[in-house]
Formats: C-alpha cells, structure tokens, sequence
C-alpha cells in the first residue's frame, strides 16, 4: 500500500516537472505562493522521499524476474 502511494506521488512529481520543462510553469509552486514556501518545499521533500521508496519496486521487480528463469531439475537416479 506504501510503495503504491509512493508510486503515485512520484508520477505526479514527475508530470508536475514535464509541465515545467514543456511550458515553464511550476504548479506546486503557483498554488504555494513560490517554490521556497514550506507547503512547496514540503511537497517536494515528500516526492523525493516518494522517489526514493519507488526504487524498491524497481529492485524487487528486476529480482522477480530472474526468479522467474530459474529451472529446478531433479537429479537423476544411478
């Protein structure tokens, strides 16, 4: 539930920078009164922390994955 939650705030993070570089507009910034005012800096602490959480879900599914290739075989009677 954590790593979902995280999930979605780093995707809003994230459009909320493509809007920036497409149209340089902030719209944290813009419904904070400026980027340093602590509701801005506060949501940003709290994407990077987002950020920083989504990275276990990168990991874990890198490791699903090669779980998924391993073949057991089971040794052979002499």
């Amino acid at each position: 539930m954590v790593q979902k939650l995280a999930l979605a705030i780093t995707i809003i993070g994230a459009l909320n920078w493509g809007v920036v570089g497409l149209f340089s507009y902030d719209v944290v910034a813009q419904f904070a009164d400026g980027h340093a005012q602590p509701f801005a800096r506060f949501f940003y602490i709290i994407v990077g922390i987002s950020g920083l959480i989504s990275l276990g879900l990168l990991f874990d599914t890198i490791q699903e994955t090669k779980m998924e290739h391993v073949n057991v075989t089971e040794p052979e009677e002499v």
